[in-house]
């Protein structure tokens, strides 16, 4: 199995100001090693956490879309991050897994914040999307899906082998509430015997709810590899796969678990 490298960028973000906000990230861009294979963005990385979904939405055809097909190509990496995408008649904050080539996989945030009134503007997303990178399999979800273990848990190994190998979440998730989001992506990471990889994004939104970053990324036993906080930043970091196989072979738990299916 090849080694897996990523790019975190956590960021500020200009509250709707999409131009404004496409310009800054390229220029983070500008900064990532030819080396990396991804390039991870927060959620509503165009936007900020608006629920000003009918002015912000873009199609899948967007400029938003076209950027990061830009980007993509422009500097040979996979570039995710999620968005307002309108389709069907609904909105969805969507994560876009942008490929190089121009192809893309998405994946609809499924638990709906509904404390600050995103179920009230949003649809909820009904299937998980697991992509495969170098081998490595990788299970994409948003911010507040981190708080629900059932729907990120790692099913007992089948015929086809383990489920995924890294959680990937993109966020908005403010200082106030961090205490959780540092424990919950560690839980994640030992239940699942998985990298953990958090990128989430700094400064003050419309509302001045401040956002302390905390971004991180976190082996299979829990332990933390790196982790930014209180400012904007960058950090490529190489994930080997010979601890994520040693730890499951020293404590091959998972085998044990639960089957279960999510109707």
């Amino acid at each position: 199995m090849n080694d897996l490298i990523i790019s975190c960028i956590q960021t500020e973000l200009v509250w709707e100001d999409k131009p404004a906000n496409l310009q800054h990230i390229e220029a983070w861009l500008q900064q990532v090693p030819s080396t990396a294979h991804i390039v991870v963005l927060p959620e509503m990385f165009a936007t900020g956490f608006s629920m000003n979904a009918a002015a912000l939405a873009e199609s899948m055809d967007g400029p938003t879309i076209q950027w990061m097909k830009d980007m993509a190509r422009q500097y040979r990496k996979i570039i995710t991050g999620s968005l307002i995408i309108a389709e069907g008649g609904r909105y969805y904050n969507r994560l876009i897994w942008m490929l190089p080539n121009g192809q893309y996989y998405h994946y609809d945030k499924r638990h709906l914040f509904g404390f600050a009134g995103e179920d009230q503007h949003f649809s909820a997303g009904k299937e998980k999307t697991i992509v495969q990178v170098n081998g490595w399999k990788i299970c994409l979800q948003i911010c507040y899906d981190l708080r629900f273990p059932v729907w990120a848990r790692q099913q007992a190994p089948s015929a086809q082998g383990i489920q995924y190998d890294i959680l990937l979440y993109v966020a908005n998730w403010p200082e106030r509430r961090i205490g959780a989001w540092d424990t919950l992506l560690k839980a994640r990471a030992i239940e699942n015997q998985c990298y953990v990889v958090g990128v989430n994004r700094v400064g003050n939104d419309k509302s001045g709810i401040y956002h302390n970053g905390s971004s991180s990324i976190i082996d299979p036993w829990g332990e933390v590899l790196w982790n930014l906080q209180h400012e904007e930043g960058i950090h490529t970091q190489q994930l080997d796969y010979a601890p994520l196989q040693n730890a499951r072979e020293k404590l091959p738990f998972l085998k044990d678990g639960d089957r279960f299916m999510i109707l």
